[in-house]
């Protein structure tokens, strides 16, 4: 039985930690886009994060988790040489980007865990990717060294202008597209703003595939949970996902969905503050 000993923990933020935690099997088998289950003990809920680094020499794989709920809350808490009950994957499907040849990948807030392990594999490939991130203050810009060191270009945008240009993530995309010419766009965020990318690019005829966070319970496909219509017909985005060519998305449907247990987490922190 495996040990998921959390190995190391550094706060990036007030909200965001990064997590490295002990999961030989999933570290030996794991690629660039695909994720894990966690659970925090026996009785805790199934909560899906990115892989946003791994060592397999180590054995070990990095979760950035930002504290949104109840459960995220109580993985900010947990210090190292505590264990997990358990870490599943990895899951999804691995990034496919070799057939583009000129990249640019677009990250929002947290998506920087998606698009980090993204640049590193298209570096280990020889290819160097142009990166827009945006964030609402500079405080959530995480991963910035990273991302210079790795990238051929890194535009850095912040809704407050406290760091790189004030603006949207968009804003600073558009300014790029009219520099250079791309035959991909890949981007995560919030819903809305992968929205916005896709129609910026597909304006301009450039493909674009996007990371669906969509809600989800069990990771194989068997809950239906994570569903989201792509071209007209019903995905899920833990096993035919999570990435999907954006133009396909239903996104006022996406985003419906992801709101639909928002009072019910909300009540869950309450409840957890309250003891």
């Amino acid at each position: 039985m495996v040990d998921y000993e959390i190995l190391s923990k550094r706060m990036l933020a007030k909200d965001v930690v990064e997590l490295k935690v002990f999961a030989p099997l999933v570290a030996r088998h794991c690629l660039a886009g695909q994720f894990v289950i966690v659970r925090t003990d026996i009785d805790g809920e199934r909560v899906p994060f990115t892989i946003c680094d791994f060592s397999r020499e180590e054995g070990s794989v990095s979760l950035l988790i930002q504290t949104v709920g109840y459960t995220t809350d109580r993985l900010k808490d947990m210090s190292v040489g505590e264990r997990l009950e358990d870490v599943v994957g990895p899951l999804g499907k691995p990034t496919e980007l070799s057939e583009f040849k000129n990249i640019c990948l677009v990250a929002g807030g947290i998506g920087i865990a998606v698009i980090y392990p993204q640049l590193k594999q298209l570096s280990f490939e020889g290819k160097r990717a142009d990166v827009v991130v945006g964030a609402r203050t500079k405080d959530l810009l995480i991963y910035s060294d990273e991302v210079k060191a790795l990238a051929n270009e890194a535009t850095f945008v912040t809704d407050d202008g406290s760091n790189g240009k004030r603006g949207l993530v968009t804003d600073a995309l558009s300014e790029t597209l009219d520099k250079k010419q791309y035959d991909c766009v890949f981007a995560v965020g919030p819903l809305r703003m992968m929205q916005a990318v896709v129609r910026l690019a597909s304006s301009r005829g450039i493909r674009t595939i996007v990371s669906m966070n969509s809600l989800m319970v069990d990771g194989t496909g068997m809950c239906g949970c994570c569903r989201v219509k792509v071209a007209g017909k019903v995905k899920y985005a833990c096993i035919d996902g999570p990435e999907f060519d954006g133009s396909e998305i239903d996104f006022d449907e996406a985003i419906k969905r992801s709101k639909t247990y928002l009072e019910h987490e909300k009540n869950c922190r309450l409840k957890r503050y309250e003891r």
